[in-house]
């Protein structure tokens, strides 16, 4: 018993550790998912354009848990200027390998994901001063369905985040 309670304690502590410590953080925010998300629940996200000048990594963050049951996440990202000039995507993530295990970090049934907006792996520059929203919203469809999956059941938290990109 007491070999276990070390063992807790010492993930405890490093996942303080790792999430105190994130300086290329510049925005990070999630948004917690009851239960299912509904196809119509958007998860919006406000921050500011921490400036023009240099260079962001823009990530789609997700949690999902065992109860994901496709390999695969369509989501409808939209990027909102502070002019109102607005970026639609649908993206395509994978979350399962082959043999059905789902993808993402962690140590529990909790996976985190952490996806590359826009398919970008290059740098972003914010070409304006201001105010951004992000707009996510599931897209899922079965195969051979033309409806869309009303309550995508998985998910656990959905987020967004804006780094420092390296130099």
């Amino acid at each position: 018993m007491q070999r276990r309670t070390n063992w807790l304690l010492l993930a405890l502590v490093s996942l303080f550790l790792g999430t105190s410590c994130d300086s290329k953080a510049v925005f990070d925010e999630y948004k917690s998912v009851p239960n299912q998300w509904h196809k119509d629940s958007i998860a919006t996200f406000y921050f500011k354009a921490p400036d023009t000048t240099n260079n962001y990594n823009l990530y789609v963050n997700l949690r999902n848990n065992n109860d994901y049951a496709y390999s695969n996440l369509f989501l409808i990202v939209e990027l909102n200027y502070p002019n109102g000039k607005a970026i639609t995507d649908t993206l395509e993530y994978k979350m399962a390998a082959k043999n059905g295990e789902l993808l993402g970090s962690g140590f529990t049934d909790i996976k985190e994901n952490k996806l590359w907006y826009r398919g970008y792996k290059s740098p972003f520059k914010f070409t304006e001063n201001g105010d951004y929203s992000v707009n996510i919203q599931h897209a899922m469809r079965k195969n051979g369905e033309v409806n869309g999956v009303e309550n995508l059941e998985g998910i656990t938290d959905i987020g967004f985040r804006v780094e420092s990109a390296q130099n």
